[in-house]
């Protein structure tokens, strides 16, 4: 039986101080509730047809919403203001994790890599993956990804503190 899909329009809205801007979309808490609530809620969300696998976040007031962040909002052509038609469903894989190519190629290379990336909690292997796919220049990605992979297969250890 498939999922259920909760059909919405919501404004995407930035938050924070500073340069410390977030880009957010907030979730009707019927939507929420439909869900199913659960504290660490991962969504499949389709997002003027886009597809994302995201997480649905607390505020303090209770209330939930979509981090989309700069990265999505610059792929997708997102504006803060713009309304936006979102579809979301639970995910049923919410522990699933989607590589960047360079991280996945290094993985498959790398047995100690590959087993310390196995080790992480899929928050952080989520942080891994986002810091090599944020990057702009395929060079910086490569880069970015061989400095994870060594740190992974070093046991989490920095490359200048291994012995």
């Amino acid at each position: 039986m498939d999922a259920p899909a909760f059909h919405f329009r919501a404004e995407l809205l930035t938050s924070g101080v500073g340069d410390m801007q977030i880009q957010l979309v907030p979730v009707p808490p019927q939507v929420v509730e439909g869900l199913g609530a659960k504290p660490n809620l991962r969504v499949l969300a389709t997002i003027n047809g886009h597809a994302l696998r995201r997480g649905l976040l607390p505020k303090a007031d209770g209330s939930r919403y979509l981090l989309l962040g700069k990265l999505i909002c610059r792929r997708h052509g997102f504006r803060v203001g713009d309304e936006l038609a979102i579809t979301l469903t639970a995910d049923p894989n919410p522990d699933q994790v989607d590589l960047p190519d360079e991280l996945a190629e290094g993985l498959e290379a790398w047995p100690e890599a590959q087993a310390g990336f196995a080790r992480l909690t899929p928050g952080r292997q989520r942080g891994i993956a986002y810091r090599i796919d944020s990057a702009k220049r395929p060079e910086t990605r490569l880069q970015r990804a061989l400095q994870e992979l060594e740190q992974l297969a070093r046991g989490g250890q920095r490359p200048e503190f291994a012995g």
